[in-house]
């Protein structure tokens, strides 16, 4: 299925003026730029790392109650 549609692009990429490659190129690279934003996320290694990091910041007593942050909150 991609070799066809490969054929076809360079088969229509011809046909194009200046200015239709031009945005053509344009489109191409905003595609590519969506791409590499989407694969900035974190991977599943650090999501569980940050997942064990946080359960252990809870073991070790590093929290505080609903009630604690209510306080806190009032003085905002």
């Amino acid at each position: 299925m991609i070799q066809a549609l490969d054929k076809q692009i360079l088969a229509y990429l011809p046909l194009l003026g200046t200015e239709e490659k031009e945005s053509l190129i344009s489109v191409i690279k905003s595609f590519l730029h969506l791409k590499e934003e989407a694969s900035l996320g974190i991977s599943i290694e650090q999501y569980n790392k940050e997942l064990d990091e946080a359960e252990a910041a809870f073991e070790r007593g590093e929290f505080i109650n609903n009630e604690e942050m209510l306080k806190e909150i009032r003085k905002w």
